[in-house]
């Protein structure tokens, strides 16, 4: 799976994924974090999440990372903020006050941009990844942030052979094995979700459950 997939998907309107509200979940979790105010937290594969702006109203600085610039330019249009645009080596910086977009790889991202970040949030991220990229981008991602970071991680567990991802089942031993190099990832939550995403039961799944995460740098 590559960036084209992506790309495709906002082209073509198919981005299911997309909520047209706050995730609850980032509401009830986030402030037990204690990310210090003002903070600058990462949004990976950000889309045009309406995450954001809550973050952003919460007092805090958000940096999102998307691929398609398609999806940024929705995300500024559709809450009505203009945003200034600078070009950054490969990719592109879209700022409108507190939120700033890069429209890139995350990959491309090094310590001098990460390394800034003392909050993380990822409901989208990990789980639209294949299994042989997920080590990889936690490392990279995770392993470049402030020493002092806290996160909130939100993955889905189902039978992987009842339906193909996007979104991937990512359960609570590859989370485990995935974060152990830098990173502690501290289960707060799981819950039953079936019965409010009938989509998934319409492509066969017979259980789907979500899991919330906190994660912080691992000590020692």
């Amino acid at each position: 799976m590559d960036a084209d997939f992506w790309l495709e998907r906002w082209r073509d309107g198919r981005t299911h994924f997309h909520q047209a509200r706050v995730t609850p979940l980032l509401a009830k979790y986030w402030p037990s974090l204690q990310v210090p105010a003002g903070g600058r937290v990462l949004v990976p594969l950000c889309g045009k999440s309406l995450d954001m702006m809550w973050l952003a109203q919460q007092g805090f600085r958000v940096l999102g990372v998307e691929l398609s610039p398609l999806a940024v330019e929705q995300f500024f249009a559709e809450n009505q903020l203009r945003a200034d645009v600078r070009e950054a080596g490969p990719g592109r910086y879209y700022t409108a006050g507190d939120i700033e977009i890069y429209c890139g790889d995350i990959f491309d991202l090094g310590a001098d941009v990460l390394g800034d970040c003392v909050g993380a949030y990822d409901r989208a991220a990990l789980v639209a990844l294949p299994a042989g990229m997920r080590a990889r981008y936690a490392a990279h991602v995770y392993g470049q942030l402030s020493d002092a970071y806290r996160g909130l991680l939100i993955t889905l567990d189902y039978d992987q052979d009842q339906m193909e991802g996007p979104p991937f089942s990512v359960r609570d031993d590859e989370v485990q094995a995935v974060y152990a190099g830098h990173s502690d990832a501290v289960l707060i939550d799981r819950r039953d979700i079936l019965a409010k995403e009938p989509k998934f039961a319409e492509r066969g799944l017979t259980q789907l459950d979500t899991l919330v995460y906190r994660l912080q740098r691992r000590q020692g």
